[in-house]
């Protein structure tokens, strides 16, 4: 007989402000864990921005509104990504969550229950900043990355979503990355230095995620839309990518949430 089948865990990708890298984070991320021989379904869900299928560039025939509007499966909307990982894109638009009916919402969390079945992690790559539509996501993930860049106004930022995050649940698993840092030890000072105010005035443990070098090579593969880790599989921002995905696999080996991340999402999306 067979054993029943974990469900997939779920890692939102996340950050306080635009412009750190998080999508581009969450595009090669997946791209390595799928490389890795993870099942790994990536879901654009920065519902007003969304660019995955931009930065890998790949045409997609259908989107998440399209779910919706019932016109599509969730399983029509999913395209092959490059190294296998499954792309769900977003579409401008549906940040206006409160505007779906009841049987639009059911809809929505239905099939993605469904998915969460059939995978072994989902990237959620959420918008950025602190809005109902982020926060709905990386409350109910099983580990959240919070993604920053040594600047102080992401730092700033970056603690604003950690605090936020925490409110609600001061147990649960964030981490940080440090994206674009000049070396090992910069990106060390910016972690410690979120950690311990996290650890000081809101009791939360804030997981070192580790930091991905500045890389001239990321800015290129944007520019020719082909994610780094593909086209510079050797280049230092791959590298830390490769040590990114060990970690997360390592903390988030399976769901520890109770009822799945899609059942508990839907109690925000019945308000």
């Amino acid at each position: 007989m067979m054993s029943r089948r974990h469900r997939a865990s779920v890692i939102a990708v996340t950050s306080g402000k635009g412009g750190v890298g998080k999508s581009n984070i969450a595009v090669n991320l997946a791209i390595k864990l799928s490389m890795a021989g993870k099942d790994v379904v990536l879901l654009d869900a920065d519902l007003g921005l969304a660019n995955a299928d931009v930065l890998c560039n790949i045409e997609l025939p259908a989107n998440l509104s399209h779910v919706i509007a019932r016109k599509k499966e969730l399983s029509d909307v999913m395209v092959k990504g490059p190294g296998g990982f499954r792309l769900i894109g977003g579409a401008s638009g549906l940040a206006r969550m409160a505007d779906l009916t009841d049987g639009d919402r059911q809809r929505l969390i239905t099939s993605l229950a469904e998915l969460e079945e059939q995978t072994d992690i989902i990237l959620i790559d959420t918008g950025a900043g602190i809005s109902p539509n982020v926060l709905s996501f990386t409350r109910a993930a099983d580990h959240v990355l919070v993604v920053t860049t040594p600047e102080p106004t992401a730092i700033t930022d970056a603690y604003a979503v950690v605090k936020v995050i925490s409110r609600e649940d001061v147990n649960r698993r964030v981490s940080l990355l440090v994206n674009q840092a000049r070396n090992p030890t910069e990106a060390h000072v910016v972690y410690e230095r979120i950690a311990k105010v996290a650890k000081q005035f809101l009791g939360v443990t804030l997981y070192d995620a580790g930091y991905v070098s500045f890389d001239e090579q990321v800015s290129n593969a944007v520019r020719r839309r082909a994610p780094f880790v593909v086209g510079a599989p050797k280049c230092p921002a791959s590298l830390c990518i490769a040590q990114l995905a060990m970690r997360l696999e390592q903390g988030v080996a399976i769901s520890q949430a109770h009822g799945g991340f899609f059942n508990r999402m839907s109690r925000w999306f019945r308000k």
